[in-house]
């Protein structure tokens, strides 16, 4: 049996899940498209129900593999898209979710995302979004990559105080939004949405990490979601084409860090003391 998944409410009251899944380049190679559909649909099944994926991913590939995922289920399923800053004017944020909801076979996204800042002023995207959520196509919306300074810009314009969610480069190795940026998010009930939580090979090599898996007899992998998932108001959104690798990362949910696990890495992965420019990936 397992631990039930943490979840962390939006500002709409909707509870979701602290642990979802990622699908950048998902669809790139139409000979993994099965086993990318499965690997979503293991999520699923596990009460991993926030799935992220976006216009960009594959010139909309991605979102037709999440699509195939949730046909059937579309009820389980909470479903994140994003549009690209070069679409996002009032008429362009109208067309791209529209494009988005046909790929994707649904008639409505969950959580609707700036990918990052552009070109449009964040007054005329936030209007397009608000028209979207009032015509039932989205159910609230967000930005990525955003920073401190572009929040506060966010929240300045009509309608910006109905931010739900920043996703933004977030794991053990790159922890800088957690001088300013995270709480500054916390403080308001902005959902965290931490993407790259395992970041790649280097930190998943790092010898005190794997001193503390084996500890867990768990993987590095599940401990450095672990160790997000004691981050309130963080979601984290790992991305793997395999059902298998998708259970291993349910069941970092079962792995309670101790105080001196925290204490290790926090040695190992120094928090910033100073103020840092938000890393993209």
């Amino acid at each position: 049996m397992h631990d039930p998944i943490p979840t962390t409410t939006l500002i709409d009251g909707r509870a979701v899940p602290v642990l979802g899944q990622g699908t950048w380049r998902m669809g790139d190679e139409r000979a993994r498209t099965a086993d990318e559909v499965k690997s979503l649909q293991a999520g699923l099944d596990l009460g991993m129900t926030l799935i992220d994926t976006a216009e960009m991913y594959g010139n909309g590939a991605s979102e037709a593999i999440v699509g195939q995922a949730v046909k059937g289920r579309r009820d389980e399923a909470l479903i994140v898209s994003k549009v690209l800053p070069s679409n996002a004017s009032r008429d362009g944020t109208a067309a791209a979710c529209e494009r988005s909801l046909r790929h994707l076979g649904v008639d409505h996204i969950d959580l609707y995302l700036l990918h990052w800042r552009g070109g449009y002023p964040l007054a005329e995207t936030v209007a397009a979004f608000e028209a979207l959520k009032k015509a039932g196509k989205i159910g609230a919306w967000g930005v990525s990559n955003f920073d401190v300074d572009d929040m506060e810009e966010l929240l300045a314009v009509p309608g910006g105080k109905n931010v739900a969610a920043n996703q933004v480069l977030y794991n053990l190795q790159r922890r800088g939004i957690e001088f300013d940026l995270l709480p500054w998010c916390q403080k308001r009930g902005v959902a965290v949405m931490a993407y790259a939580p395992l970041d790649g090979s280097g930190l998943l090599r790092n010898p005190d990490l794997v001193h503390i898996a084996k500890a867990h007899q768990a993987t590095p992998a599940q401990i450095a979601l672990a160790f997000l998932k004691t981050r309130p108001g963080v979601i984290s959104i790992p991305k793997t084409g395999s059902a298998q690798r998708t259970r291993e990362n349910r069941e970092a949910m079962d792995i309670h860090l101790t105080a001196e696990n925290l204490t290790a890495l926090d040695h190992a992965f120094p928090p910033p003391r100073r103020k840092r420019s938000l890393e993209m990936s």
